[in-house]
């Protein structure tokens, strides 16, 4: 085993950006592959039950195509995960066929491995009639119905179809969903380094460049990993890591700072180090990883919620503003009332009305400790039905009510709100909703993920 493997990371998500001078930078410290996250679900779940992406053709292709010329310069590997935002066959498939434009376009030659994690229903519905899927916090109910109805699911796949394709000579995988530290993690636990070191290293550059003191624009992030430590180091002479913002980013996108919990087992950090060795770059060691006792693989899923039509204005009205909540609440009434008279008590089943406030509760809701209003709030009113012409029917009702609902104050006709569109309504089209938040017990690491292999 060598003493030490260096990794790169191009990006925190694929086709957000990257310095062309940074990686030019990291790729003369001699990296031993380039990796990059290419999803999340921090963007919802329109993306999984859409198949559409999260950036343009023209973005993925720009980041990818730097990867692959630095990649295959230096002959080492390019690893990409989570394809095109949720991970989907479809965006796999969008992803390999930009890897293949940009092979002909600039006649690279490479072996491409891809990993698929688009689920099969038929094999979700057996396992869990056999017991082999597990709710995680929070779950929502899960049966037959739910699996049969989802528009995508995907599997997020650990670090073994990561090995495999490397053992078989691939030189650029693209993978569907995927833990995002599994990208970072397969090459050096394949080569025999420590897991806890290795998985820990994963954690921080799994973002990119998010583990600097302050990240002002997406950009590279580079380790140098040991047996019993990591280095890491921003190529851009504009960023720096210090130990708080590297410890900092173990809190990012979990529940706890301590642990972090992959399909093999779980990562706890509660004893790690963090020392500067520079005014830049920063050591870490003293972690652990327990494998675990089950190999499981967390399932996503998303599912048709219904179409939605939106009306965005806003109150200035001291007056309303007073008495905003009772204001509110008669509004929210006699639109539904309204609704109600012209569609039939019928409709009460077929539709949700919803508004948020902005400038009282809009981003926290119930959980809001703030009570005070300014001098305005804005408004968005949300329909959900289930086809995009009733929910656009609905709202039409719904806006002529809320702008001229009045209050005990004012006599005659007012008008309450400003909206800043012409017409108001605006069709936002299909929303979707998660529905799933279990794991799945497969027979083997591999079993739920399909590697295919082509020479472009």
């Amino acid at each position: 085993m060598s003493a030490e493997v260096r990794i790169l990371s191009a990006t925190g998500i694929l086709g957000s950006g990257f310095r062309e001078e940074t990686l030019n930078r990291a790729m003369a410290l001699h990296p031993d592959f380039i990796g990059a996250d290419s999803g999340s679900t921090d963007p919802g779940p329109y993306y999984l039950g859409s198949g559409e992406t999260l950036f343009s053709d023209s973005a993925y292709k720009r980041d990818l195509r730097l990867i692959l010329l630095a990649a295959r310069a230096a002959k080492i590997p390019a690893i990409i995960g989570s394809a095109c935002t949720a991970g989907t066959d479809g965006q796999l498939d969008r992803l390999a066929g930009i890897a293949r434009e940009i092979a002909r376009e600039e006649k690279l030659s490479f072996k491409l491995g891809t990993i698929r994690s688009e689920q099969d229903k038929g094999y979700l519905k057996q396992k869990l009639r056999t017991g082999k899927i597990t709710p995680l916090a929070n779950a929502p109910v899960l049966d037959e119905g739910v699996i049969e109805r989802s528009a995508h699911i995907v599997g997020m796949c650990g670090i073994e179809p990561y090995i495999e394709a490397l053992q078989n000579g691939a030189d650029v995988i693209l993978a569907g969903r995927s833990s995002d530290t599994s990208i970072f993690s397969a090459l050096p636990v394949m080569k025999g380094f420590n897991p806890a070191t290795v998985w820990h290293m994963a954690k921080i550059l799994e973002c990119g460049a998010a583990c600097v003191v302050l990240r002002k624009y997406p950009d590279c992030m580079f380790a140098t990993v040991t047996n019993d430590h990591f280095v890491v180091e921003p190529p851009n002479p504009e960023y720096r890591c210090d130990p708080v913002s590297v410890a900092s980013h173990n809190l990012y996108e979990n529940s706890t700072p301590y642990e972090l919990i992959e399909p093999s087992g779980v990562l706890n950090t509660f004893h790690a180090k963090y020392e500067a060795v520079s005014d830049r770059a920063v050591r870490v060691s003293g972690s652990t990883f327990k494998p675990a006792h089950r190999y499981t693989i967390k399932l996503e899923g998303a599912e048709l919620a219904g179409y939605q039509s939106l009306i965005v204005g806003s109150v200035r009205d001291p007056v309303i503003l007073h008495q905003f909540n009772s204001w509110l609440d008669g509004l929210m009434k006699a639109a539904r009332d309204r609704i109600r008279s012209v569609f039939g008590p019928d409709i009460e089943r077929q539709y949700r009305f919803d508004v948020r406030v902005f400038g009282k509760n809009a981003a926290m809701g119930k959980l809001e400790p703030e009570t005070r209003i300014g001098h305005e709030v804005g408004l968005l009113f949300q329909v959900t039905a289930e086809t995009q012409e009733l929910a656009t029917a609905l709202m039409k009702s719904v806006g002529h009510i809320a702008v001229h609902y009045p209050v005990p104050e004012w006599s005659g006709l007012i008008t309450s709100i400003a909206y800043p569109y012409s017409p108001p309504e605006i069709a936002r089209g299909p929303s979707y909703r998660f529905n799933m938040n279990h794991v799945v017990e497969p027979a083997s690491p591999l079993e739920m993920f399909r590697i295919g292999y082509e020479n472009v």
